[in-house]
């Protein structure tokens, strides 16, 4: 009995929702921009900060004057280091989307590009910030992250 006690109590240890995403309903809706107003994590694992990703292009960091290309290039890297980690995109607790000259129709390819990534809830929560320039000339777009990753935790062999 003692055994069957202890392997249901790792089962249900081992499906605990580690992440959580709110979306008040008092608040604007905002998944349809794909993110959501709060995230949280409350169990044992390991938060990733992934530093700013620009649009620029591989190791020589070629950038495209089209804004559409730097967000997915961007997009494309912010994966490319989940990947590295073994997470998903749903791992992704919070982005910060920093937009040179922000408009209404950047905001649009924005929504769009990130679409093609997060395609299923949960969303992030999110901040946009507009600014005038980033750190190298002809950068359009830089987005940040924080990822969560669940450690599996080892059990040891039960013991009689």
């Amino acid at each position: 009995m003692r055994h069957l006690l202890l392997s249901l109590c790792s089962l249900f240890a081992f499906n605990a929702k580690a992440q959580t995403f709110k979306n008040p309903e008092s608040l604007f809706d905002p998944t349809p921009y794909r993110f959501s107003h709060t995230s949280s994590v409350s169990t044992t694992g390991e938060l990733v900060y992934i530093s700013g990703q620009s649009g620029g292009l591989g190791k020589e960091h070629l950038l495209s004057n089209s804004f559409r290309e730097q967000t997915q290039v961007a997009l494309k890297n912010i994966v490319t280091v989940l990947d590295s980690y073994k997470i998903k995109p749903e791992n992704v607790m919070k982005i910060t989307i920093l937009i040179v000259d922000h408009s209404q129709e950047k905001l649009k390819i924005w929504n769009e590009e990130i679409n093609k990534v997060w395609k299923n809830k949960p969303f992030p929560a999110s901040t946009l910030i507009p600014v005038p320039r980033l750190a190298i000339d002809g950068m359009l777009i830089e987005v940040d992250a924080v990822a969560f990753k669940v450690k599996k935790i080892k059990h040891s062999p039960l013991r009689h």
